[in-house]
Parts: C-alpha cells; sequence; structure tokens
C-alpha cells in the first residue's frame, strides 16, 4: 500500500490539475460562445450570396466552369483541424475521416492534394507523406475572412486553372455544446443550389456571364470561411467537454486517493495505539 506522503501528494497534484482543467473549461465555453455567434452571423450572408448565384444561374443561359461537371482526374480535400490537442476526439474524427475517404476513392496519391488547415492537419500529411498543396496554422480562436482570404482565394483558383476537378471539404459541424458532427461537403462544382422560397427579381448589370465570373468565386470562398467559422465553433465545444470530463474525472480520482488515505491514515494510528497498548502490557 502507498504511503500516507504519497497519496498526499497524488492528492494535491490532482486538485491542482483540477483547477487548470476547470480554468480551461470556462475558457473554452467564453471562446465557444463568441464562436457560435460569429458562424450564425455568417449564415443570412452566405445564404443571400446563394440565393443571388443561384438566381442567375438557373433562370439565364450564362454558364461558368464552377457550375459544369468535368471529368475528375484529381480531387482536392481541404481538411480544417486545430492547431493543438486537449478537445478529445475532435482532431482524430476528421483525420480518419479524410483517410478513409482517400483509401476509398484513389489508388495512387496523384489522384488528390490536400489543403490543409490547423497543425493537427499538417503534421498528419508530413507523418504520412500525403500530398499537400497548401497549409496554413496559426488560426486564431475568432478568425476573421481576411485570415484565410488567400488560402480560400487560391484553393479556388486551383479549380478554375485545372489543377483539381473537384473540392471537397472535411470539417466538423457545429450541432450543439456536446455535438459536433464531421461532414463531408462537395464545394466545387457548385451543385444543388436551392432557390426555394426566394421570390427577388434581380437585374443584372452589366450581364450575367460578367456577374457569375466575380461572385461564384466569392461564394466558393465564402463556403470555405463558413466552414471553418462553424469548424472553430466545434473546436471550442469539443474542447469545453473534454476539459469538463477531466475535471469529473479528477474528482472522482480525488474522492478515491480521499477515501485511501483516510483508511490508510486509521491504519496507522490503530497499529500505533497496538503497539502503545502492547509495550504497556510488557512493562506490567
Amino acid at each position: 500500500m502507498a504511503s500516507l506522503r504519497d497519496i498526499k501528494k497524488r492528492i494535491d497534484s490532482t486538485t491542482k490539475m483540477k483547477k487548470i482543467t476547470k480554468a480551461m473549461e470556462m475558457v473554452s465555453a467564453a471562446k465557444m460562445n463568441k464562436a457560435e455567434q460569429n458562424a450564425k452571423k455568417f449564415v443570412p450572408y452566405s445564404e443571400k450570396m446563394q440565393e443571388v448565384v443561384a438566381n442567375i444561374a438557373k433562370n439565364t443561359d450564362a454558364t461558368h466552369p464552377m457550375l459544369q461537371t468535368r471529368a475528375v482526374k484529381k480531387t482536392g480535400y481541404i481538411a480544417i483541424t486545430a492547431d493543438s490537442g486537449l478537445a478529445g476526439a475532435y482532431n482524430a474524427n476528421i483525420l480518419r475521416n479524410l483517410n478513409n475517404t482517400i483509401q476509398q476513392n484513389h489508388k495512387s496519391s496523384d489522384e488528390y492534394t490536400i489543403i490543409a488547415i490547423g497543425r493537427m492537419a499538417v503534421d498528419f500529411c508530413k507523418k504520412r507523406n500525403l500530398p499537400m498543396a497548401k497549409s496554413i496554422i496559426g488560426l486564431p480562436d475568432q478568425p476573421s475572412f481576411a485570415f484565410i482570404k488567400e488560402i480560400a482565394s487560391e484553393t479556388v483558383q486551383m479549380y478554375s486553372d485545372e489543377e483539381i476537378d473537384k473540392l471537397v471539404i472535411i470539417y466538423n459541424h457545429y450541432v450543439s455544446a456536446i455535438s459536433q458532427v464531421v461532414t463531408t461537403n462537395q464545394l466545387l462544382p457548385i451543385e444543388n443550389m436551392n432557390t426555394a422560397g426566394s421570390s427577388s427579381q434581380y437585374e443584372y448589370e452589366p450581364g450575367e456571364e460578367e456577374i457569375l465570373a466575380v461572385l461564384l468565386p466569392q461564394y466558393a470562398e465564402s463556403l470555405i470561411y463558413g466552414a471553418l467559422l462553424d469548424a472553430k465553433a466545434s473546436e471550442h465545444a469539443a474542447r469545453m467537454t473534454a476539459m469538463r470530463s477531466a475535471s469529473d474525472n479528477a474528482s472522482d480520482l480525488i474522492d478515491d486517493l480521499s477515501l485511501s488515505y483516510n483508511r490508510a491514515r486509521q491504519a496507522a494510528i490503530t497499529q500505533e495505539i497496538t503497539e502503545i497498548i502492547g509495550g504497556a502490557s510488557a512493562l506490567e
């Protein structure tokens, strides 16, 4: 059995760790609330952009390469992860989904490339020698569009330049504070644009072709940014849940150690009393 001193040290160290995980839980909760607000605020812009683009695409004869399916020789995958761990299975679920998708759909590394967002995705690709076209790390907790505009614009341009023929994004969709779902969406070519419920009428100046040439890249970039905001809310929620679980486990461990400490202390006291009584009896 461990000594009283050893048990006491474990109780003290676990108590200190619990304070840290509790503080991290509170910080993540505050960040999650802000990230959730950012994601929700972006939805009206994204929906309006989709409405305008879909209206032009479906009600005119205008065409654009981003709306047309072509033979897929190479696929681009955008994987959004965090820059750090301590978020439960948040990163592992995304990377597992990415790896499984690649294994199922491709026989050669020439058939795909990866745009890695987040240190975990970058390290994953480097360790496995996966083809990585672009990467970005050091994302802020509340990223602005300006921070990722360059990589989003370059990724969309890869499709326009026919470096890739399909663009897929993999990220964690925020459902609630305790639920995040790994989501795989095709960004390009743009499909299934919905105009249901839209009664708006538009007059186009200078023309549909020119407007699509400007709006479609912006729309694709907005989809990437929207997914990033969604992923950030999921990341903070996952970290908050993981830290809460760690705090609860620390509490359980402290209770068990305290019980062991009290038993050991009681045993030590009983032993001392027995020795005293034995000594007294020997003197008689």
